[in-house]
């Protein structure tokens, strides 16, 4: 059932972010077209692929608030947002914050000849709780929906697409030693997205 959820989710955050992207662009030419048409009068053709050359001067992160939040301190609880790297408050602003920084961090390296507008929507942000940091460690479960429009027109370059940033988290001994070092998880994650972004962003694209 869980999963079947997370499923919802995903397909709902493609909806969601597709049609934030519709609104605010007008194609008029073959792009508009979907890849596997043909186009009028002629044959259908295969994609050229396109090496990006991007400058990313917007990122938008959104964190719905239907996602759901615990606090529980259990070794898996059943909800879309746990966090304990920030003191307890609003943890839908707190994980807006800590994906913000890591995708602008790991953007600001592209200083390219297209400048671009990233669009983020979080699906899931499942870090550790007290009981899995000093025990086993587990994982740090992020998947978010992206998608990359043309700064100046708004045009979909890259249409949404999951990324799944999900990595190995630190546990026991190597968590609390790590913390002595100032690595914490929020450390460790921004850095994560930065490195994931920075993978992203060099994907060739479908013209």
């Amino acid at each position: 059932m869980k999963n079947v959820t997370k499923c919802v989710k995903m397909i709902a955050a493609i909806g969601l972010i597709a049609s934030a992207a519709a609104c605010t662009t007008v194609e008029t030419t073959s792009r508009a077209t979907p890849i596997d048409a043909p186009l009028s009068g002629q044959a259908s053709a295969k994609p050229i692929y396109i090496q990006p050359d991007f400058k990313v001067s917007e990122i938008n992160v959104l964190v719905p608030k239907t996602l759901t939040v615990s606090e529980a301190n259990t070794y898996k609880p059943n909800a879309d947002i746990v966090w304990r790297g920030d003191a307890y408050g609003n943890r839908y602003d707190q994980v807006q914050a800590v994906m913000e920084t890591g995708l602008a961090t790991g953007a600001q390296a592209f200083n390219g000849a297209q400048e671009v507008i990233v669009d983020v929507q979080l699906v899931q942000f499942h870090a550790q709780t007290e009981k899995v940091r000093y025990t086993f460690g587990g994982e740090h479960e992020i998947i978010f929906a992206m998608t990359i429009r043309d700064a100046q027109t708004g045009a979909t370059l890259v249409p949404p697409r999951f990324v799944d940033a999900t990595f190995d988290a630190l546990g026991g001994i190597a968590a609390v030693n790590a913390e002595k070092a100032g690595v914490t998880q929020k450390v460790r994650i921004i850095e994560r997205l930065a490195e994931v972004i920075t993978t992203e962003l060099q994907q060739p694209y479908a013209f």
